[in-house]
């Protein structure tokens, strides 16, 4: 993908252009999806896409309802990624053991095999944009962000028209 000459640029981390949290997250944020989006574009994914195979790949046999729940996805969005990995052969729907109503996800032989690439790509994102970390420091920044997220409001679903 090339790239214009505005596109590349290197924020200020500087204290008076960064005093608040969110737009410290909100500029980490467009660095990790802007080369996310690059990378998994070359097995086939969307960061959407990549996010629902690890879940899946993590539960397996979790039904659509509890993927959205896990990811905060809204209903018709989660049937609309379903479709998509179902169609690229990566996972597959199978009716539920313990609901009849429900329909189980499973990752295909296919999808385990992207998702170990997907997360190889995404390892080498994440050491590119927090190559400025140590090692402790990122294990410290996962467990500060868990623990932020764990505590913070509620929000709305997240729908495929927000195209995050």
């Amino acid at each position: 993908m090339q790239q214009s000459k505005e596109m590349v640029t290197h924020p200020s981390a500087e204290p008076p252009v960064t005093e608040f949290a969110g737009q410290l997250f909100f500029r980490l944020w467009r660095a990790f999806h802007t080369r996310t989006a690059e990378v998994l574009a070359s097995v086939g994914l969307t960061p959407a896409l990549f996010a629902l195979l690890n879940v899946i790949g993590a539960r397996e046999g979790a039904n659509q309802q509890m993927l959205g729940s896990v990811l905060g996805i809204d209903r018709s969005t989660m049937v609309s990624l379903v479709d998509q990995l179902e169609s690229a052969g990566l996972a597959n729907r199978r009716p539920s053991a313990t609901d009849r109503r429900a329909r189980e996800i499973a990752i295909t032989p296919k999808g385990r095999r992207h998702l170990q690439r997907a997360r190889g790509l995404i390892s080498g994102v994440e050491d590119e944009v927090l190559a400025g970390l140590t090692t402790e420091e990122r294990s410290a920044l996962l467990a500060l962000l868990r623990r932020a997220l764990d505590s913070a409001p509620a929000q709305p679903l997240w729908s495929s028209a927000e195209d995050g």
